[in-house]
Formats: C-alpha cells, sequence, structure tokens
C-alpha cells in the first residue's frame, strides 16, 4: 500500500514523534479497512472486526475516523493523494521532451496502481456508497491528478509533436488503462509483468498521440518486440 508522507521535520520532537504515531496508527487502521472491505464489503465490515485485524481497539479508531463512510472516504482519498503527489514529480525528472514525460507518467500512475491493487478495486467498488459531498470530493481529486497527463498533452500538441485530440478525453483513458491493471489483474497478471503492461500501453498511447512524421524521433518507446 502506499503511505502517508509527511514532513515533520519543522515541529519540536514531541510534536514530531506524536505527529508520526498518529499517522502510522492512521495507515495502519487503513490499511486493515482496504482488507476487511476486500472480503466482505464495506456494508458487511464491522468496527469490531477491523479493530482485531488493524491490532488496535474500537475507541482508537473512532479517536480517528468518525465511523465507516469516513474511514471508505479515507482510504479512496489516499490513494488519489498518491496520484496527484507523485505523478508530476515522476515527469518532471523525465525532462522537458513532452513524450519522455508524458511516458514517465504513464509508467508512475501504473506503478502506484500496482502498489495499490485493493484499493483501486475498493474505490471503484464502493465510491458510490459515500454521500454526496465525499463523491463530489473524489471527483475533485481525480481531476486533479490528471492535470500533469493534460498538460503534457496540451503541451506536445503545440509544440507539433502530438496530433490534434481531445485532450481531456485522452488523459482519461490514460488512467483507464492504468486502473485496468488492478481491475483486470486476474486476467493481466499471468500473461504480462508489470513492465510489459507499461510498455504496451505506453506503446498505444503514444502510438495515437504522436504525428506520423515524428514517430522516428521516439524508436525507444514505439519499437515493436
Amino acid at each position: 500500500m502506499a503511505t502517508d508522507v509527511a514532513d515533520y521535520g519543522a515541529l519540536p520532537v514531541e510534536e514530531a514523534v506524536r505527529a508520526a504515531r498518529i499517522s502510522s496508527r492512521r495507515r495502519q487502521v487503513l490499511d486493515a479497512a482496504v482488507k476487511i472491505m476486500g472480503k466482505t464489503g464495506f456494508h458487511q465490515m464491522s468496527m469490531q472486526d477491523l479493530a482485531a485485524e488493524a491490532n488496535v481497539s474500537v475507541g482508537l479508531i473512532y479517536t480517528y475516523f468518525g465511523g465507516k463512510e469516513d474511514l471508505l472516504l479515507a482510504t479512496i482519498m489516499r490513494i488519489q493523494d498518491a496520484f496527484r503527489d507523485q505523478l508530476a514529480p515522476a515527469m518532471n525528472a523525465a525532462g522537458e521532451d513532452v513524450v519522455e514525460r508524458l511516458a514517465a507518467g504513464i509508467r508512475r500512475y501504473i506503478e502506484i496502481v500496482d502498489e495499490n491493487l485493493d484499493a483501486v478495486v475498493l474505490t471503484y467498488r464502493e465510491s458510490r456508497t459515500l454521500d454526496a459531498a465525499g463523491r463530489a470530493q473524489i471527483k475533485k481529486l481525480e481531476i486533479a491528478t490528471a492535470a500533469p497527463l493534460r498538460a503534457a498533452i496540451t503541451d506536445g500538441i503545440a509544440a507539433g509533436v502530438f496530433r490534434d485530440t481531445d485532450v481531456d478525453l485522452m488523459a482519461f483513458d490514460i488512467m483507464l488503462l492504468a486502473h485496468g491493471w488492478a481491475l483486470k489483474h486476474w486476467h493481466f497478471r499471468p500473461i504480462y509483468s508489470l513492465d510489459d503492461y507499461i510498455r504496451l500501453q505506453t506503446r498505444s498511447v503514444l502510438n495515437s498521440l504522436i504525428a506520423p512524421e515524428r514517430r522516428g524521433d521516439y524508436p525507444r518507446l514505439l519499437a515493436d518486440d
């Protein structure tokens, strides 16, 4: 599972220790919640079972979370936060070339899905359980996570490297391809390694995007096996 990332360096030592302990306990409960909900579903999960799985008291769970729906929302938000926080740095590290940046974004997005397989499946299965405010919050985060992908595609079109395309549709197509690694993991995993899946899906996306006259510039990413 992805872990929460926090900077405690600016806090006094005692406060930093306390904050780190709280963050660790929250992760412990959320990891257990993903496991329990994956087995029983959201509605059948009991706080007693969750406490036993997390090796904490029921009272401690309520200290950090208001109830089951808060737990579900926090679980889904954690995976969305991972996409939001990790995608842009991975793309920036790839340099200025828009094709390399987009390829790096596709890779990191699918890697995050692979690191959070159960949470991604849970998001699809149980997000409808959230109230309207919770669903709106998740939708807002999903749009934010796609922003670096949209920016790379837009920049590529402006530079004449990518063909003119519906940027929003392409960005969400990439996200759905990444989610497919979790949603159809039972099918893909026996056939492809993670690297195979990333390579093939990246090639498919780039073949649809890169202008024909520019494809020769990217043999590594477009070459057939």
